[in-house]
């Protein structure tokens, strides 16, 4: 991730499974903050859980930022709805699924190179 920029994890679903998994991958040291809706009581696409997570970088949405996200709704919608720019990692699994991302990439590797881009 480029120098400066604060990275968060916004999830849906249990609380333990969401953090287990968030401290069994290492990822837990690897950003800056995360949001779970089973802590929070809020859930994507719900902009709620998004202001947690900037809240927690030290950050404020009206800042702007980036969602990347699977999800089309959940994640890209949600993301939007907080303001967001958007960047849907499209698997193949939501054909003709309505979605307003600002790129559509097919990996993560091709997000990090349009957020290196639009730096």
């Amino acid at each position: 991730m480029p120098t400066g920029w604060k990275v968060a994890i916004v999830t849906n679903g249990t609380a333990d499974n969401q953090l287990g998994k968030i401290q069994r991958t290492g990822l837990a040291e690897a950003v800056d903050a995360y949001a779970l809706s089973g802590l929070e009581g809020i859930r994507k696409p719900d902009a709620g859980l998004f202001e947690i997570a900037a809240r927690r970088c030290g950050m404020s949405l009206a800042g702007g930022g980036w969602m990347i996200g699977d999800h089309p709704v959940k994640d890209i919608g949600g993301g939007r709805a907080a303001g967001l720019r958007t960047l849907w990692v499209d698997r193949g699994t939501s054909q003709h699924q309505e979605h307003e991302a600002d790129h559509v990439v097919t990996d993560v590797l091709q997000a990090m190179e349009i957020l290196q881009a639009e730096r």
